[in-house]
């Protein structure tokens, strides 16, 4: 075969395309390799268009890197390399492959990071020297042990694993799995894990712009002790909770704010003898070792494990100077357990059971997918259980938007009475509200509380361009939030809940609402009430089993919604309630689609009932 000219031949394939998806398939599987996840993939081909040899990359990673056997002498692989890097501009470059293309590899820069029989790791950069240079910071004289834990989320069993390890060392490091794709973000497990553990958060930063991120304003992070100082609060032309009021709901509140602990900027005391380091793409990653997160117990996984094993031997537990690696037992996870068995030398905990079964966070995550929050509550320390409440916050809003057939709102099929947001633009919404919602749970005072709820709201509006998706649930669901909070000191019931929304209502609002204030029953009156009818209404009915819809529905005949009002002028708003009332007690279809149809053409939109509906799914969660 005659020697390609290479650069006019390299293909940036279209991955989008089930067409070329397949054609590279084949030829992986044609020579013994699989696809992958990718973000691009480059081929050359043949005068007959097939492919022989091809090359992808997903992240900083090379991946299906092969070549057709009959052009292996060409030295194909090379320009295909230099192409990928030289369109992908990363500060360093992974690489897994045969061990035969090692030589290949290293004549472009880069350098052997670990090997098993069937593969290697090469890297091209300085990003293992880098992490391994933060974890030096970190080195203790003494007997240092290590865990890696991936604690999604943090359970009693990753708590119970942490202290029998602690105990058996002079010093432990704690290494979180850095990959975000679990229940919970990188972000959320660390910081489940520093609250946990009751150790000292690692604050060396080993890349610029690598480290933790901490999305908490200094104002917030570090309010003022000063009882005298009254914050003046937000100007109304800023904040949601101003507009159609006399006086903004998060106006400053009264209580004197107490001291917030953050994982990234606070450090409990040493003699804990835990610190919790940051994670990187170098312990247990889609870089080192991805079929971990598909659970694919196969050769290659059982290839990556060996590389993951010998890079962590090699590089990061010399780096900390730990010569004990902890693992818990693991009885139900077959991939993790074969892991731990090629840990050299690990030394074993055996796993927590309560009642006779394991705790486990897969628990945790079955009783959160079924919205049964005592169940998971139950598995978990309490300094886990804000993160929960707030996975069951992001569950509750997107449970409202994914309800179809809603009269002028948002949902899959429709824009509703929207012309400035369509579905995509609520799920940014609810995403960038999703890390607030635990430092709600968490707020010490309304003060702290109302900045909290500032801060999500232009987090929110940064994420969305300008259009407010969810100003209404900021509020109602940061309140009962941080009503939820006496969760943490082993409050479970209905009465003091509500008894709670009614004191950080009152502490926001600083006075007393006068009963003229109460008509209509807007956002405010509806905190200062306790979310009456709430919880002796709308709750009992949805948990009946009428479903989002009916409950919807069910909200709309009897709250006086003041995002109607706004729009269409509180007579037509007493129709709607009418209206609602009606399709609720006829039930048919077509006079529901021919409402949502007439409420998109006259710009109807329900935003309040859409937050009650949220707030009673996320409250029927807690079961209070």
């Amino acid at each position: 075969m005659n020697t390609y000219e290479i650069t006019k031949d390299i293909v940036e394939v279209p991955l989008s395309s089930p067409f070329f998806r397949d054609k590279i398939k084949r030829f992986l599987e044609a020579n013994g390799l699989r696809m992958e996840s990718l973000d691009s993939y480059y081929v050359m081909e043949d005068a007959a268009g097939s492919i022989v040899a091809g090359a992808g990359i997903a992240g900083d990673v090379l991946k299906c890197l092969a070549v057709a056997p009959e052009v292996r002498s060409e030295g194909l692989l090379v320009p295909l390399v230099s192409r990928i890097m030289s369109d992908h501009a990363s500060p360093s470059f992974k690489v897994f492959t045969k061990p035969e293309y090692q030589a290949v590899f290293e004549s472009l820069g880069f350098r052997l990071l670990a090997s098993a029989p069937l593969a290697v790791l090469l890297e091209k950069g300085h990003g293992l020297e880098d992490y391994c240079s933060y974890l030096r910071s970190f080195r203790r004289p003494g007997r240092n042990g290590v865990v890696v834990m991936n604690a999604n989320p943090f359970t009693l069993g990753h708590q119970y694993l942490l202290q029998q390890a602690a105990s058996q060392v002079d010093h432990l490091f704690v290494i979180p799995v850095k990959e975000d794709v679990s229940m919970f973000s990188y972000e959320e497990r660390r910081a489940m894990i520093c609250a946990g553990s009751a150790g000292p958060a690692a604050e060396g930063i080993y890349f610029s712009g690598r480290g933790p991120k901490n999305q908490i304003p200094s104002a917030i992070a570090n309010p003022s002790h000063d009882s005298n100082h009254v914050d003046e609060g937000p100007s109304a032309n800023e904040n949601y909770f101003s507009q159609g009021f006399a006086k903004n709901q998060f106006s400053p509140a009264i209580a004197t704010p107490s001291r917030r602990e953050e994982c990234h900027s606070e450090r409990s005391e040493e003699s804990k003898g835990i610190t919790v380091l940051e994670g990187s793409d170098y312990v247990i990653s889609a870089a080192t070792f991805p079929t971990y997160f598909l659970k694919d117990l196969s050769t290659a996984a059982e290839t990556q494990m060996q590389l993951d094993v010998d890079l962590y031997d090699k590089w990061i537990a010399p780096a900390l100077g730990a010569t004990v690696r902890f693992v818990g037992s693991e009885p139900l996870d077959a991939l993790t357990n074969r892991y731990n068995q090629l840990i050299t030398n690990p030394t074993l905990v055996e796993r927590l059971s309560i009642h006779g079964e394991v705790v486990s966070a897969s628990r945790v995550r079955r009783a959160l997918e079924k919205g049964c929050f005592p169940e998971a509550a139950s598995l978990c320390p309490a300094s886990t259980h804000a993160y929960l409440l707030a996975y069951l916050a992001d569950k509750a809003l997107r449970e409202e938007l994914d309800t179809p057939g809603k009269p002028g709102l948002v949902c899959p099929e429709s824009a509703g009475a929207h012309r400035d947001m369509d579905y995509r633009t609520m799920l940014a919404g609810i995403a960038a509200l999703r890390p607030w919602w635990p430092r709600m749970v968490l707020a010490a005072s309304a003060r702290e509380l109302m900045e909290l709820g500032i801060a999500a709201e232009k987090d929110m509006l940064a994420a969305t361009g300008g259009v407010n998706t969810h100003r209404g649930a900021i509020f109602c669901m940061g309140i009962t939030l941080n009503a939820l909070g006496a969760w943490m000191g082993g409050v479970d019931n209905e009465e003091v809940v509500r008894k709670r929304i009614v004191e950080i209502s009152k502490a926001i609002f600083r006075y007393q609402l006068k009963d003229s204030e109460l008509a209509p029953r807007g956002a405010r009156a509806m905190a200062a009430d306790g979310y009456r009818q709430v919880f002796e209404d709308w709750l009992p009915y949805y948990k009946s089993g009428a479903g989002e819809l009916k409950t919807l529905l069910k909200i709309m005949s009897t709250l006086d919604d003041t995002c109607v009002v706004k729009r269409v002028g509180a007579d037509r708003a007493q129709e709607v309630k009418r209206e609602a009332d009606e399709i609720l007690r006829c039930a048919q279809n077509d006079k529901l689609m021919e409402m949502c149809n007439r409420y998109a053409s006259e710009g109807i939109s329900p935003g309040g009932a859409a937050d009650m509906l949220a707030l009673t799914i996320f409250i029927s969660y807690i079961n209070l």
